[in-house]
């Protein structure tokens, strides 16, 4: 009964007992889970923030890439606008 020790959670492991196949047909998957390694576990904050940069750097999709520029771009836009700033200064006179 440690006060500053937390409980591990209990493990269990089943196996179906008539599933013939690799694997174990309760594990769920994403379907970008082969194409992309942001989507492997990282442990912290900074090492999945550099899986994912290095992911859209390294990504063959160009259209992919600029599609969300083009949202990154309009969310800044629409944050820029929320906040009351003065956006004359990127537009002409």
């Amino acid at each position: 009964m440690g006060i500053l020790k937390t409980r591990k959670n209990k493990k269990y492991s089943y196996s179906p007992r008539y599933f013939e196949g690799e694997g174990s047909p309760y594990k769920l998957e994403s379907k970008f889970d082969k194409y992309r390694k942001a989507t492997l576990e990282s442990k912290g904050l900074k090492s999945k923030f550099n899986t994912a940069i290095d992911d859209f750097k390294y990504n063959p999709d160009q259209r992919a890439n600029r599609l969300t520029l083009y949202i990154v771009l309009v969310l800044v836009f629409l944050f820029l606008v929320v906040i009351d700033f003065d956006l004359s200064i990127f537009f002409g006179q």
